[in-house]
């Protein structure tokens, strides 16, 4: 990827937070790298190199500055964006695919052979699949270090270095520290702090401002599955089906960040936990640009300056977001979650209070059921139409088999054929899933019925020749958000 190197050093000078996570900034007379609002003393231009990744930086021989924490920036909103090969890439690595099933696990996901995977990466980023790999694990290491009084032995292997000797390398180089540097480090910035719950890991989120997060919790309350998730005194609570066991997280959103609570079977699944909850709140969004184009158009210039910061509520778990819309067809939000909490409290997971206090404290009972589970129910004992029953058994099928790839690192255009070949599933639930499931920012959903009424009243509805919301894109999922909030719509008219 090339930058204009002349405008990040102006973003740099300027200490621009809007840019973090964006790109990092190297500094040759000291061997550290930033973030661009890094509040340290503007280096001398000819000494920064810039970079996508930190990866990149790591691979260049920097290491991450202690001071503005570079490796804790928001994520690139490129990733969301991004379509392509090198973005789906990005996006399996963020989910821990790597550490699961190595490069070749990543090159099967996307279809190329790995040596094609690692070279179009170093070609765009810089840096390949193992480096990404290797700093996401050596960021997520340090947070266990910070955080939880897991052995140390224990923290390598649970933030996926194969060896002691690597783990120790690799920290030594990111940081500059041992790992026992960085725990002790960490207990004497807490020493103030009240302790730690044992078993629980305590992370702050990044997020980009503005944060309209008033708006997402309500969009999550009203929708909230007894027993699987709740929203309580402006935190949102759920249980998680992760690849190494269930867990529990808790989530209490800001202005400037999330402050996250998690409970995990397996520690191995911290880096799909937190990638799964920064996708579940849109965290690595950027609202600057986004407001900049929907805020310049009159239709949408009056929502934008309501709510500034949008976000478009992701989720964790994208096999269950299909069941979902597939259940909340036709019917209200009060309906679907009824459906839904039989679903869940009948053919869903047992939690195990004793393990998962947290589960306990917030009344989660259950984890979402897993395809292969939903696949062998009979439709008619769903509690909903047969014919919607029997959809949700199909999708689960072809899930549980995979024909069907409904991962947030799916081929979006393909994933949207796919689903509206599946018997009982049209364009509006293939598009509300790409729209949440894949991080799809650009779907407008002009055939949901309250969208297509506001689009009427300001004489933007889609005609055969002309779109007039093309002038939204690449944000009209932003844009949907906004159209979904213009006024008071009643629970039946509102989507599951």
């Amino acid at each position: 990827m090339r930058w204009d190197e002349d405008r990040c050093y102006r973003a740099v000078s300027a200490k621009d937070a809007r840019f973090d996570g964006v790109f990092f900034t190297a500094v040759t007379s000291t061997g550290i790298y930033c973030r661009p609002s890094c509040p340290a003393r503007t280096p001398k231009r000819e000494n920064v190199r810039f970079y996508t990744t930190a990866a990149a930086a790591h691979d260049a021989g920097f290491r991450a500055c202690r001071r503005c924490r570079p490796d804790a920036a928001p994520g690139s909103p490129e990733w969301d964006v991004r379509a392509d090969t090198v973005g789906r890439a990005m996006r399996l690595i963020r989910d821990g695919v790597v550490e699961r099933g190595g490069v070749p696990g990543l090159a099967d996901r996307l279809g190329y052979s790995t040596r094609h995977v690692h070279r179009m990466l170093v070609d765009e980023l810089g840096a390949g699949p193992l480096a990404l790999a290797r700093s996401n694990r050596a960021h997520y290491a340090r947070v266990l270090l910070e955080t939880t009084e897991v052995p140390v032995t224990d923290v390598a292997f649970a933030s996926g270095f194969t060896s002691v000797r690597q783990f120790n390398d690799t920290l030594r180089t990111v940081y500059d520290a041992t790992p026992s540097a960085l725990r002790a480090g960490a207990r004497r910035r807490d020493r103030a702090a009240p302790g730690a719950t044992p078993g629980r890991i305590t992370l702050r989120l990044a997020v980009r401002r503005p944060f309209a997060y008033e708006t997402l919790l309500d969009f999550l309350a009203a929708r909230a599955v007894p027993g699987l998730e709740t929203v309580r005194d402006g935190t949102y609570a759920r249980t998680l089906r992760l690849p190494h066991g269930p867990g529990v997280v808790a989530l209490t959103p800001t202005d400037d960040h999330v402050a996250c609570a998690l409970e995990l079977s397996d520690l191995r699944d911290m880096m799909t936990a937190v990638a799964r909850c920064r996708s579940m709140f849109d965290l690595d969004a950027d609202p600057v640009a986004i407001d900049g184009v929907l805020g310049a158009d009159a239709a949408l210039a009056d929502a934008v300056r309501t709510i500034p910061g949008m976000r478009v509520p992701g989720h964790v778990d994208p096999y269950e977001l299909v069941v979902r819309a597939v259940v909340g067809q036709q019917v209200s939000v009060a309906g679907a979650r009824t459906t839904l909490g039989r679903i869940v409290r009948d053919h869903g997971t047992p939690l195990e209070p004793a393990t998962h206090p947290l589960a306990d404290a917030y009344a989660l009972t259950h984890v979402f059921p897993d395809p292969e589970a939903l696949a062998a129910v009979d439709p008619a004992g769903l509690g909903m139409p047969r014919s919607r029953g029997t959809t949700v058994v199909g999708v689960s099928d072809a899930v549980a088999v995979g024909k069907l790839d409904v991962s947030a690192s799916a081929d979006r255009a393909a994933l949207r054929c796919d689903l509206v070949a599946l018997r009982g599933i049209g364009p509006w639930t293939a598009d509300y899933v790409l729209m949440r499931a894949t991080r799809d920012p650009d779907v407008m959903l002009a055939t949901d019925l309250v969208i297509r009424r506001r689009l009427d009243a300001r004489g933007l509805a889609p005609a055969r020749t002309h779109d007039p919301t093309t002038a939204w894109s690449p944000w009209r999922s932003y844009a949907a958000m906004h159209l979904w909030n213009l006024a008071d719509t009643p629970p039946t008219e509102r989507q599951p």
